[in-house]
This record gives C-alpha cells, structure tokens and sequence, in this order.
C-alpha cells in the first residue's frame, strides 16, 4: 500500500509503517488523521492481534509538521486557534494508541524526537535497533515539551524525563533501555529477525482487551495519561 502510512497485516500483526522521508515522517494533520483511521479500523478488526508502529526514512519520526504550524502565524490569531485543534488531534491520537484494546509496539530504527518521541513512549512496548535515537529537543528553540513529557514521565522516572527535558540531548537506545522506556536489539542485521519473532510470540499470546484487564488497565490509563495542558511552553 502507498501513501504517508503503509498498512501490512500478517499472520494476526498490522504493521503501520509512517512514510513520509521529506517530512522525516513528522506527525502532519494527514499522518495524525492516517494513523488515527488505521488504529480505530484495527479495534474492530478480529484478524489483527498486534499492531506495530514503524517508519521507513531517516528518521523515525521528528514531531510535529513545524511548516504547517507556520503557516497559520498569518493567521488573525496569529495560529492559536489552529495551534490548539492540532494538539487536540495529537492528544487524541496518543489516547486512542494508550486505551486501545490491542498491544501497541513502536519499532524504532531511528530518530524518534518531540511528539515522535511522545508517540514511542504512548505505545505498550518499543523495541529499538543501535540506530534508534531518543529526544524531547523543544527547550533548544526556547520551547518546553509539556504533553511529551507526559508520555515520557509514565515510562521513565521523573529525573530521566527531566534529563531529557531540559538537555534537549538525544539519548541512544541502550541510554533507553537502562532507563527502561524501550527495548535495545543489538546486530542491525539481525533486528529484524528479533523483531519478527517476538511479534509473533505476542500475536500468538494476545487474546485479551489489553486496555481494559484488570492488571493492564491501570498502567495503559494512569492519570497523566489525561493532560490536556498546553503541549509546548515557552521557556524564560
């Protein structure tokens, strides 16, 4: 399938792969609206057990679409208007990732940065190759990453998170790993193998509403899981 977000589903695993290179699969109205269709068709969807988020490009996925928050600073309000309907979308798309009833894992195999790294952090497991890149960058252009450190503080502990926060730093993924927010797969040329298997085993094992079990539920639905602040502040 062609397009911003390829769609492949095997053996009870739906694959959405972001697909946009020259936007380095920014999360743009078009992506957030793809992967909002795809994940609310798979809910229903008995055939699919798991879904994986993945990319094809340089990056995994570098946030939001800057150009198209630009473009509405012309805007009477200067883009306020726009500026909050996108990241009630952008919200929205992270709940629906957090409360879906099928396991969520992001496969990472590059820079996941901004809301992509909050889009890493919503999802139930990510699995990162050596090349995957971690960072939440706002506060290096005067910005505080507000709602990505919500995802982020529900993975990694609050001083991690502020680590990231306030550095801007891109962390590898075994700098992940140690801090627990994701799953470092060492030999790039076996990753997909690794990666292969393990989806499979969960595919395999998933016959429950992981958003709703009684020992999931509280993790997929913990209450920072409903910020619904600002999603970027302006630092002094």
């Amino acid at each position: 399938m062609t397009g911003i977000l390829q769609r492949d589903r095997r053996n009870g695993i739906l694959r959405l792969t972001l697909n946009d290179p020259e936007t380095r699969n920014s999360l743009s109205e078009a992506m957030m609206a793809a992967l909002a269709i795809a994940l609310d068709e798979a809910r229903q969807d008995d055939a699919t057990r798991v879904i994986v988020i993945a990319a094809e490009g340089p990056a995994f996925c570098s946030g939001h679409n800057l150009k198209e928050i630009t473009r509405h600073r012309r805007d009477e309000d200067a883009g306020k208007a726009y500026f909050v309907k996108l990241m009630a979308h952008c919200s929205a798309l992270m709940q629906t990732i957090v409360h879906h009833p099928k396991p969520v894992i992001a496969e990472v195999a590059a820079a996941a940065s901004a809301a992509g790294c909050q889009l890493v952090a919503s999802c139930d497991l990510a699995l990162a190759s050596e090349q995957a890149r971690f960072a939440t960058p706002g506060v290096n252009i005067g910005l505080f990453c507000s709602t990505p450190m919500v995802a982020l503080s529900r993975n990694v502990s609050r001083k991690h998170a502020m680590e990231m926060l306030l550095t801007g730093d891109m962390i590898s993924a075994a700098q992940a790993e140690r801090m627990q927010a994701a799953r470092a797969l060492s030999c790039h040329e076996r990753r997909r193998a690794t990666i292969a298997a393990a989806m499979q085993r969960i595919a395999s094992e998933a016959q429950i509403d992981v958003a709703n079990a009684p020992a999931v539920a509280p993790v997929k639905s913990s209450p920072g899981a409903r910020f619904r602040g600002p999603a970027y502040h302006k630092s002094r």
